[in-house]
C-alpha cells in the first residue's frame, strides 16, 4: 500500500491530490487568472491530508510536475515537494507536465498533442500516441502554419494554448479539444504510483524543475 501526495503547480490550475495505490483519494484544485499557487498550495496539502483521515507520516512519497510550464508556478510546487521530502524522509517523483496533460485524452487511433503557452505564439509541446508514449521531445517552439505539417495522422490539440493556436493551425487533421485546458495532480496518480513501483526517484537535493527556456522578466 502505498499513499503518493501529487503536487501540480506548472500552469494557472494549483492542483493536489492524494493517491492509495494510485486512486485519487482526495484532491483540491483552482485555476485563477491570477497566480494563487502561493496562498493555496500549502492550504490544500494539509486540507486533503485532514480529510483523508491520514497522518503526513503515513506519506510514502511525493510525486511533483516537472515542466514545463510557469517559472514561478514549477518553483513553488518543487520547494513544497522537497520540503515535505526532507522533513517526512520519503523520496521524490518527477512527472513530466505535458505526460500529464496528454493523459487526459483517450483515442483509438492519432496523436496527441499537449501544449503550454509561453507567450506570444510560443508554446510549450511534445507529440504522444494513442498509448500516452512520448513520440517527440519536448520543445519550446513558435507555432507556425507549418507546425505539425509532417504529420498525416489526427493530431488532438489540448491545453491553454489552444485558443491562440487555432487561428494558425488550420488542416483538416488538426482537432482542438477545447474542455483540456490544464495539467491536473488528479491525472498525476497513476503515473506517479507507476514510477513509484519501478523505483523512479530523483535527487531531493539536486532535482530542478524543467523549465525548458530561462527566467525572462517582460
Amino acid at each position: 500500500m502505498a499513499y503518493i501526495l501529487n503536487i501540480e503547480t506548472s500552469t494557472k490550475n494549483c492542483s493536489v491530490a492524494l493517491a492509495k495505490d494510485g486512486e485519487i483519494i482526495v484532491s483540491r484544485e483552482i485555476a485563477e487568472m491570477g497566480y494563487s499557487h502561493a496562498e493555496k498550495l500549502h492550504v490544500f496539502i494539509e486540507e486533503i491530508v485532514a480529510e483523508a483521515n491520514i497522518h503526513f507520516s503515513n506519506l510514502d512519497a511525493i510525486a511533483v510536475s516537472q515542466g514545463p510550464g510557469s517559472y514561478t508556478g514549477l518553483r513553488i510546487g518543487v520547494s513544497a515537494a522537497k520540503g515535505l521530502c526532507y522533513a517526512l524522509g520519503i523520496p521524490l517523483i518527477a512527472v513530466d507536465t505535458l505526460e500529464v496533460l496528454a493523459s487526459q485524452v483517450a483515442i483509438e487511433v492519432g496523436l496527441i498533442v499537449p501544449m503550454i503557452d509561453a507567450r506570444r505564439m510560443e508554446v510549450y509541446a511534445a507529440i504522444f500516441d494513442k498509448e500516452h508514449q512520448k513520440i517527440r521531445e519536448t520543445k519550446a517552439e513558435i507555432l507556425t502554419v507549418d507546425s505539425f505539417s509532417g504529420w498525416n495522422e489526427t493530431i488532438y490539440f489540448v491545453g491553454d494554448s489552444t485558443q491562440k493556436a487555432k487561428a494558425i493551425l488550420q488542416k483538416e487533421n488538426f482537432v482542438f479539444l477545447d474542455e483540456i485546458v490544464f495539467p491536473s495532480a488528479k491525472e498525476m496518480a497513476t503515473i506517479s504510483y507507476g514510477l513509484f513501483r519501478a523505483n523512479r526517484f530523483v535527487d531531493v537535493a539536486y532535482f530542478e524543475p524543467f523549465y525548458l527556456k530561462d527566467f525572462m522578466i517582460s
